[in-house]
């Protein structure tokens, strides 16, 4: 084990359960050019054509050593404090070490996730010929790599709901994941959008590795920007936005269900039990109805009708 005067790195590691590891994860990349690690147990099934994960994950971020890293690890060690406010967290962990190549240690650990009826959530790098349909993810950068029950449960929303060359607009895109599938289960085409850069850039490059990238309209930006004519279409048959609760709220402040047509669904995901009828209130103040929801652990999915 290195100490600090021979390390190149400073290991930061924590170990949640599923519902925290894709926020923690998030916040790692940050400051990890390196990449993420997320570890968990894994067991076989011969029924099964992928291995189930059990037990908690291990998530492990690598801060480079250099003259900023005081101010990142408190950066980090912020992150976790509000992360904690929503999921209970255990303490992080910190250790010294020498270099190593990290995205192959990363790539040795990820694997395939099985979403909803006929969904997979592939590594990049994984060959697939089975009969499920496969949303290849980079799951080194963004938000959306398929592991946090928000993301399942918008998946398998759009796997009910979307229709073939349907329009749909993907507010928050994270990694591109949504649109990805939407398009891969038959949507003409989607807008998505993110105020984060680097998930602009990675609906980008997932969009291409998926090659429904002709398909996907992609930029900085939020409501406002779609409502104001950026894009080329304004409104659509399906909205989708896996976001936290706090910020669903100020979405549908900024005109959120504007973007929905008439008669059309708004797809939400990201909101805790305890928020729920907060959120159903303010959808329905928007002229939205209720049709269905669904849950995942703590977590709930709505689909409202304009």
């Amino acid at each position: 084990m290195a100490d600090q005067k021979t390390a190149h790195w400073l290991e930061v590691t924590i170990f949640v359960d599923g519902e925290a590891a894709e926020a923690v994860a998030e916040l790692f990349a940050r400051y990890s050019d390196n990449g993420v690690v997320c570890e968990q147990a894994i067991e076989y099934d011969e029924t099964q054509e992928t291995p189930s994960p059990v037990g908690p994950v291990k998530v492990s971020g690598y801060i480079e050593v250099n003259d900023e890293l005081d101010t990142v690890r408190q950066k980090i060690d912020e992150g976790l404090y509000y992360i904690g406010r929503i999921v209970e967290l255990p303490p992080a962990t910190f250790r010294w070490v020498e270099d190593k190549n990290w995205m192959e240690v990363f790539r040795n650990y990820y694997r395939p996730i099985e979403v909803g009826e006929n969904l997979l959530i592939l590594p990049a790098w994984v060959e697939y010929d089975g009969d499920r349909i496969p949303i290849r993810i980079d799951p080194s950068m963004a938000f959306g790599t398929g592991t946090h029950p928000t993301t399942q449960l918008s998946m398998a929303m759009l796997e009910k709901h979307i229709t073939p060359n349907v329009r749909m607009i993907d507010i928050g895109c994270g990694s591109g994941v949504l649109s990805i599938t939407a398009l891969k289960l038959g949507a003409g085409k989607t807008i998505a959008v993110d105020v984060d850069p680097e998930s602009v850039s990675a609906t980008h490059d997932n969009g291409k590795r998926n090659d429904v990238l002709d398909k996907i309209e992609y930029g900085k930006g939020s409501v406002m920007e779609v409502l104001s004519g950026e894009y080329s279409y304004t409104q659509a048959p399906i909205v989708v936005a896996n976001i936290l609760a706090p910020i669903l709220l100020r979405l549908f402040d900024a005109g959120m269900a504007d973007l929905v047509e008439p008669g059309g669904l708004l797809l939400l995901s990201g909101v805790m039990d305890i928020q729920r009828d907060k959120m159903v209130e303010r959808a329905q103040a928007a002229g939205l109805r209720l049709m269905e929801e669904t849950t995942n652990k703590d977590w709930v999915a709505f689909v409202f009708r304009k």
